[in-house]
């Protein structure tokens, strides 16, 4: 599996990725769980905590904020679209 963007999340990382996978193909494509109901989201949140913290001491997080903004209205067009052609 792939490292993290942190080093200082690889092991949590490591974690959810086993748990997705596992989940992935042995439940939800059997059907017999959905993705509201992922027992791999609390390590998801784990991970997902860690990078953030991580961005936030490399001030990438700004610059996220500041690339979502810019593209607010790109965002809001390409989600706003009903059916691809």
């Amino acid at each position: 599996m792939s490292q993290s963007l942190a080093t200082q999340c690889n092991e949590v990382k490591e974690r959810y990725d086993t748990c997705f996978l596992k989940w992935y193909s042995e439940k939800y494509l059997r059907g017999t769980s959905t993705a509201d109901n992922n027992e791999c989201s609390s390590l998801f949140k784990e991970y997902s905590q860690c990078l953030q913290g991580a961005l936030k001491d490399r001030g990438i997080d700004k610059l996220l904020e500041d690339a979502r903004e810019d593209n607010k209205e790109n965002d809001a067009a390409f989600m706003g679209r009903k059916n691809c052609k």
